[in-house]
């Protein structure tokens, strides 16, 4: 048997971090089994799903690097499909047409919940035998008797009485199918084996099983993946920051370091925390996929995202970083070599945004300085420090790290004063904020006609005070 899993978000919104460690886990199966991974855009409700929507779910799949065999599916080109397995299960006598207003519904329900009873439809048009009238609706006849077993990769064995089930709708009064009608019809047509999904839709498996059941239909193995959390032990969603997957790329977010951390939200392998996409394929397993709930945890993202930024080719690196240099509002023309730059930058950033924003200073000027490192670092007693060592570096001819460090040393000897009383005026001298590398490789970047500029309108900054 070939292995097919899918993948089918509602174009409703964004791409969640839930929905894509979902379309990771089935994507990862189907390769670790040599399958096929489909996508399938569930956009039956009419009202709610945009074009817009449909474009992010693809962009975020792109950028993921979650490449699907087959699709993208969608549901709304499949409605003549589905009105021919609903008369089919109304052939059959395995469905029937309810005229119940939402008046009585609305009142069953009431009572119901007044008698502490689980409130569900008491199949009063069941035997009816009514025909289809502009205010009917078509409903699954789901059995009375027996259990509805779900051997549940994730789960375990679930066991669910029919009688905990009701009649659910399979078509409303305008003719259009609803959720779980469509998905059985998908998962039969496009012959899926496994179908692994956030565990909210358990409840729907047991009344899925049974239509497929009545249809004559292969039942595929499911996994019902546990939800993500934020840090606050809730359901995760905007209040905890970030949840959509295109959010973290405007954020300088690596899509390896957002797979990598994914795959560990329910899934180990041992303490390994560092995976390569190969590795992930290798070692996941859907059994193996915890069955509680996970913490999302910024904190570790942001270490994962400083390991493939760290370790990432410095020509790849320099590819990525071009469209957050572009998006900060500056050119690289007027400026060193944008490999030599990350040489000595590409450690110390959390993420690509904040890269492109340390590196600013090296193509372009400034007028305006960190007010509390200005208020630190530019007294009065820094201007002779300040004006030593333009003096010395408009001198300079070897403008390399050596040369450019030994007038650091030497400023250090003759005005008798420590070394952050030099280092750190000049730091923000050319810099703007005071953060940087190593002050000598720092300025070798930077050149010698922009060190002496901004050394100048240091000075002046001081002097005007």
């Amino acid at each position: 048997m070939s292995v097919r899993t899918r993948f089918a978000p509602s174009p409703t919104g964004y791409l969640h971090v839930g929905g894509a460690r979902t379309a990771l886990f089935s994507w990862l199966y189907a390769k670790k089994m040599g399958g096929k991974f489909i996508l399938r855009i569930e956009d039956t409700d009419r009202e709610r799903s945009t074009e817009e929507s449909v474009q992010v779910i693809l962009d975020g799949m792109e950028w993921l690097g979650l490449e699907y065999d087959e699709g993208p599916f969608y549901q709304t080109h499949q409605f003549e499909r589905y009105k021919e397995v609903i008369q089919q299960l109304l052939d059959s006598g395995d469905a029937y047409h309810c005229d119940c207003t939402k008046e009585r519904l609305t009142e069953l329900r009431e009572q119901q919940m007044a008698n502490k009873e689980k409130p569900r439809y008491d199949g009063c048009c069941r035997e009816k035998n009514l025909t289809a009238a502009e205010n009917t609706v078509v409903r699954f006849k789901n059995p009375h008797e027996g259990d509805v077993l779900i051997e549940d990769m994730v789960k375990g064995r679930v066991v669910i009485n029919n009688r905990e089930l009701d009649d659910l709708i399979l078509a409303r009064t305008d003719g259009t199918p609803t959720y779980n009608l469509t998905v059985v019809v998908d998962d039969w047509d496009m012959k899926m084996t496994h179908i692994i999904r956030g565990d909210d839709h358990l409840n729907n498996t047991p009344r899925q099983i049974n239509i497929l059941k009545a249809l004559g239909a292969p039942l595929p193995l499911y996994a019902h993946v546990p939800m993500i959390l934020g840090d606050d032990g809730k359901r995760l969603s905007k209040r905890h920051g970030a949840v959509s997957v295109m959010q973290y790329k405007e954020e300088g977010f690596l899509p390896e370091a957002l797979i990598n951390y994914l795959v560990r939200l329910s899934w180990s392998h041992g303490d390994q925390e560092i995976f390569s996409r190969e590795e992930m394929i290798d070692l996941f397993d859907a059994v193996d996929i915890n069955t509680s709930a996970s913490a999302f945890n910024t904190e570790k993202l942001l270490w994962l995202n400083q390991h493939y930024i760290k370790n990432k080719p410095t020509e790849a690196l320099a590819e990525v970083l071009q469209e957050y240099i572009s998006s900060a509002g500056y050119s690289l023309q007027n400026g060193p070599d944008l490999i030599k730059v990350l040489a000595v930058f590409q450690e110390r950033c959390n993420t690509l945004v904040e890269l492109a924003d340390d590196i600013r200073f090296l193509y372009e000027d400034f007028d305006e300085y960190n007010a509390k490192q200005a208020k630190k670092q530019f007294k009065e007693a820094s201007l002779p420090v300040l004006e030593s060592l333009k003096q010395q570096y408009s001198d300079l001819e070897d403008w390399s790290a050596e040369a450019i460090h030994h007038v650091v040393e030497e400023t250090v000897n003759t005005l008798e004063v420590g070394f952050g009383k030099v280092g750190q005026p000049l730091r923000l001298a050319v810099t703007g904020h005071g953060k940087s590398p190593s002050i000598d490789v720092t300025l070798e970047l930077l050149g010698k006609e922009k060190t002496l500029k901004r050394l100048e309108q240091a000075i002046a900054f001081i002097s005007n005070k």
